[in-house]
Parts: C-alpha cells; structure tokens; sequence
C-alpha cells in the first residue's frame, strides 16, 4: 500500500510541474510568450524609427524654413533643401557630413557675421586685462611687473621653439623666470 501512495503521489507530482505549471500548461505558455514578446519588438521598432524628420535652416541660406527630410539625412541635405548657400555664407565651420536629428537647427553665418564674432571675442580677452602669454607680443609682455625687454624676446622665442603654453605655471621654464617673477605676473596673466 505504501508503494502505492508513492507512485501516485510521484505520479501527480511529475504530472502538475514540479510546483510549477504542468507539461501541458507550459506549453501553451511558451507559445503565448514567443508570441507577446514578437509584438512587442515590432511595436518597439516602429515606436523608436522614424520615417522623417524636421530640421530648421537658418542663416546664408536662399530659402530658410523648416524642412521635413527622411530620418538619417546629413548637414548637405538639408542646405540643399534650403535651395543651396548664398555667396556671402561662411560654410567653414557647418560640418556637411554631418548626421541630422529631428528638431535640429543648421545655422550658416555670413562672412561678415563670423568676423564680427571674431572681433567680439578678441575684445572680450582684451577686456578682462590680462595678457595673454601665447597670444601677446614682446612690448605687451613688458608691461607686465619684473618682464623687461630682454625677457619678453626670451617668452616669445620660447614660446616660437616650444609652442604655446599649456599652463600659466609653464611660464616659469623660460629662462630667467623664476618663482619670483611668477608671484608676481600670475594673476595677471593668462594662456
């Protein structure tokens, strides 16, 4: 009798999964997940791409506007669709390889707006007051305290043998300028 109640308690327990879901349950299962998870990937797909994207061109442009393109377009497209670049436009800087993304803006500058960009930068290092040690030339470099006309060819030739500073403290390797000196020039100075 005891044999007996053991096949058939091994027989029900086979039978319903091992505490889990039984053979014939599982697999329904894993049909119903295959499924699920199919749909879901195609759902995800169409969610994530795309077909097309709007993209604003502004700038020395013939026509700016908004310009719906296909997802993935480049830079080039995009002034293309703006009816190409006018003769003033300054494309030094647009980089027309470049991969759009959807609401992006494409700005081409005129030639005169990027030299007024320069000049608007350079009075702006000019006008914090100090002197720039890659930049300034040998008469701005004596204006600064202990820097006399022989140490200021000495920043410069270095600077022409060596390239630019990468540090203000960098300054301290032209010969003669030493810790002295730099007390006294480092808050006036800059790359």
């Amino acid at each position: 009798m005891k044999k007996f109640l053991v096949l058939v308690f091994c027989s029900l327990f086979l039978f319903s999964g091992c505490g889990n879901t039984s053979y014939f349950q599982s697999t329904e299962l894993v049909d119903e997940t295959n499924k699920s998870e199919e749909s879901a990937e195609s759902t995800d797909i169409s969610e994530v791409i795309n077909p097309v994207i709007f993209v604003q061109v502004a700038g020395a442009v013939v026509k700016p506007g908004v310009y719906e393109l296909p997802n993935g377009s480049r830079v080039f497209a995009a002034i293309d669709a703006a009816g190409g670049l006018l003769d003033t436009a300054d494309d030094s800087d647009v980089n027309q390889a470049s991969v759009l993304e959807d609401g992006q803006k494409v700005y081409v500058y005129t030639y005169s707006e990027r030299e007024a960009i320069e000049s608007a930068e350079a009075e702006k290092d000019a006008s914090d007051g100090l002197v720039s040690i890659n930049r300034a030339s040998a008469s701005e470099l004596t204006n600064l305290p202990g820097i006399g006309q022989a140490k200021a060819d000495q920043i410069v030739a270095y600077r022409e043998a060596n390239g630019d500073f990468t540090s203000i403290e960098d300054i301290k390797k032209v010969s003669g300028i030493g810790d002295g000196i730099y007390n006294q020039i480092n808050s006036l100075i800059k790359l």
